[in-house]
């Protein structure tokens, strides 16, 4: 798997999306667009993707953008894995 496919199973297993996840591309919006996304998710997201990455994340760096898409999330976990 590559970054983004591993950033949508996890964004599916955080918020419990089951099979409404599989057509989940780059352009697909996070906040705003999915109902299950709210602010304890996004704490659970970022839970989540440090463990899995071993990356940490400031609050200073978690911002609308950061969740605007999948693919603006993974850029962001590129950045932090450069």
């Amino acid at each position: 798997m590559n970054l983004l496919e591993d950033i949508t199973q996890i964004v599916a297993e955080v918020l419990m999306l089951d099979d409404q996840a599989d057509g989940f591309d780059e352009n697909t919006a996070l906040l705003g667009a999915i109902p299950e996304f709210d602010s304890v998710a996004v704490v659970s997201l970022v839970t989540a993707l440090e463990d899995e990455f071993g990356c940490t994340f400031d609050d200073d760096e978690l911002n609308a953008d950061v969740f605007a898409t999948i693919g603006s999330l993974t850029k962001t976990v590129e950045q932090k894995l450069a």
